[in-house]
């Protein structure tokens, strides 16, 4: 469970320009991950700052946290700043422990983890859990914090400071761990989940306001061209895969139609060449 400290360093911080910024592209990259996943159940945990769920068409969502009682999304600091979205109109549903879900298993078509597992009390736990209440083909996308990116090496930076017995100020939430990309990957192939993609963003460098980081809104495109690994956050969408899976009804007659249609002889008249036309479209 996310103690109570953590969670509102967290919802603090994403009211600064850089949470307003981060908020953005996730949500931009959870509306476009999301809105052709079909299914009837879908399940957000954590951060409710993120309506991780709002162009997915499953008919049954819910949004839970492990607070008791999580903040509200608030206005930002600046008040002459424009935020850059708007408060989700979604409620908390419940609150449970992330890592003892109250679902049966194989129940939830898809489950989003907006930064989920940095802040979880076991994340190897919670995404076993999130393994457990997926149904076979059910998605999990998942945002975390890049500890290689630009702001993860400035959390570094400060950490190694305060270690020498400085006071620098952590650019970041404070968390536990910092998920590597490459770990989480493998974390997931050991539970049978496949990567189905994989995207870094956030390029700006590690500033507090927001005309500076309006400065250097350029190098989200240079970035995502030349150096995506230096990017501040990173988005997962993995797929849980069951072997010896038998296909039932409507797929399985089709793939037996298929199997059984019969061979077609092939003409021993000379092939005659034909002219691109508007049935054979060439690109």
């Amino acid at each position: 469970m996310l103690n109570v400290p953590d969670h509102d360093r967290l919802v603090a911080w994403l009211q600064t320009p850089p949470g307003r910024y981060l908020l953005a592209w996730e949500q931009d990259r959870l509306d476009r991950a999301v809105v052709d996943l079909f299914g009837f159940h879908a399940l957000q945990l954590g951060l409710p700052q993120l309506d991780g769920l709002r162009t997915n068409r499953m008919p049954h969502q819910w949004l839970a946290t492990d607070s008791a009682e999580p903040a509200a999304p608030g206005t930002p600091p600046d008040a002459a700043a424009e935020p850059l979205i708007t408060a989700p109109p979604r409620q908390v549903a419940l609150h449970c422990d992330f890592d003892a879900l109250p679902f049966p298993s194989q129940s939830i078509d898809l489950v989003v983890l907006p930064h989920t597992l940095e802040f979880a009390r076991d994340p190897h736990l919670t995404l076993a859990e999130v393994e457990r209440v997926l149904v076979p083909e059910g998605r999990v996308a998942i945002l975390g914090f890049n500890p290689a990116g630009l702001w993860g090496l400035r959390q570094r930076l400060g950490r190694i400071r305060r270690g020498l017995g400085g006071k620098a100020p952590l650019y970041l939430p404070q968390s536990p761990d910092l998920i590597h990309y490459w770990r989480l990957r493998d974390w997931l192939r050991l539970l049978s989940f496949e990567v189905e993609g994989g995207r870094f963003g956030c390029y700006r460098p590690a500033l507090r306001s927001q005309p500076w980081l309006d400065r250097f809104g350029w190098m989200d495109g240079v970035g995502d061209r030349w150096w995506p690994v230096l990017g501040s956050v990173y988005f997962l969408l993995a797929v849980k895969r069951v072997r010896g899976m038998r296909l039932v009804g409507l797929a399985r007659r089709q793939k037996v139609a298929r199997q059984a249609a019969p061979a077609v002889a092939a003409h021993r008249q000379p092939a005659i060449h034909r002219q691109p036309s508007d049935d054979f479209p060439v690109d």
